[in-house]
């Protein structure tokens, strides 16, 4: 599971959205929701908070010269975001759970759905191979649906396992700004993102 995806399929069944009922007001906010702006790093589709001891990196497909994630490190833990474009009316996140779950199991990892403060989320180990040894990853999956939008999640480090240190991630995800735009796009296409205009504090990491 540690490739970077650039489109979700959740297949053509439509689903309820998934998110919890006070999002537009606890965040993760839509551009529309977000209010009297505050501090916060412009990466095109998203805005993210900048907190103290916390480390943006940009991830790039360097095959389309493209930033395909967000990762966020702070304290041991890390959080990667992408957002999509999602419909409308219905959601993606019931969809693609059930996907991402398949896929681990196949490839011999073992998952868990749990219920986390964005709804229904999936703690995991996963396979991995670095350097030529391979070995196994925690990791939290978790998915929320907006007006238009769908934010995935990727926890990992300490948050995976520890519930203290993922609040500290969930925190964050809380603060996020989704700004979808009016271009029209294919549901499940990944929204644009980009290098903040003042990016001297972001260091970016090749994806591909």
């Amino acid at each position: 599971m540690s490739d970077i995806s650039t489109s979700v399929d959740a297949g053509d069944s439509e689903h309820e959205k998934s998110a919890p009922a006070d999002r537009a007001t606890s965040g993760p906010f839509d551009d529309n929701e977000a209010g009297a702006i505050k501090p916060s790093v412009d990466l095109g589709s998203l805005r993210i908070e900048p907190r103290r001891g916390m480390l943006l990196r940009l991830e790039v497909d360097k095959t389309k010269d493209r930033v395909v994630a967000v990762t966020l490190e702070s304290y041991g833990s890390t959080l990667q975001l992408q957002p999509f474009a999602a419909p409308r009316s219905s959601g993606l996140w019931h969809g693609i759970r059930a996907q991402i779950e398949a896929q681990i199991k196949t490839q011999g990892g073992t998952v868990t759905q749990v219920d986390g403060p964005f709804g229904p989320e999936l703690k995991a180990v996963v396979p991995v191979q670095a350097e030529g040894k391979y070995g196994t990853r925690a990791v939290r999956f978790v998915g929320i649906d907006g007006p238009r939008w769908f934010l995935r999640a990727v926890i990992g480090g300490d948050a995976a396992t520890d519930d203290g240190a993922a609040e500290a991630m969930y925190s964050i995800i809380h603060s996020v700004v989704v700004v979808r735009g009016d271009t029209p796009m294919p549901p499940r296409d990944l929204l644009p993102l980009r290098v903040p205009p003042a990016s001297g504090d972001a260091e970016t990491q090749g994806a591909g």
